[in-house]
């Protein structure tokens, strides 16, 4: 009988893999790191679901340049510069992670570059 050892991966580890495949463009993979039911504010708007957040994602092609990610137990805080739209914005994600998947995300960056 052989024994597997389950190693749980840190909220930050979770976190920085999803924003990883994001930058990828790897939305199947990103979305093995979201809860079905994710919740996400952002400053134009909020999105009830993981799949009503990935299908925005898809859309805007974003890429996240992490210049610092800062975790306390469950919770994850990025610091970014967003490429979005040609582009740069400096922004903050607040990543709650629970079950070992994203759960909810706010999201605070000006948004006057893109109106």
């Amino acid at each position: 009988m052989t024994h597997k050892t389950v190693i749980a991966s840190s909220a930050k580890e979770i976190v920085l893999s999803c924003v990883k495949a994001i930058n990828e463009q790897d939305f199947k993979i990103a979305r093995t790191f979201v809860d079905d039911d994710m919740q996400f504010i952002g400053v134009m708007g909020s999105r009830d679901g993981a799949q009503a957040y990935f299908d925005d994602m898809e859309k805007m092609k974003l890429k996240y340049d992490v210049k610092k990610a800062i975790a306390e137990g469950d919770d994850v805080c990025l610091l970014y510069d967003l490429q979005i739209s040609g582009k740069t914005i400096f922004g903050c994600g607040w990543y709650h992670v629970e079950d070992e998947k994203i759960t909810s995300l706010k999201v605070i960056f000006d948004p006057r570059p893109l109106l």
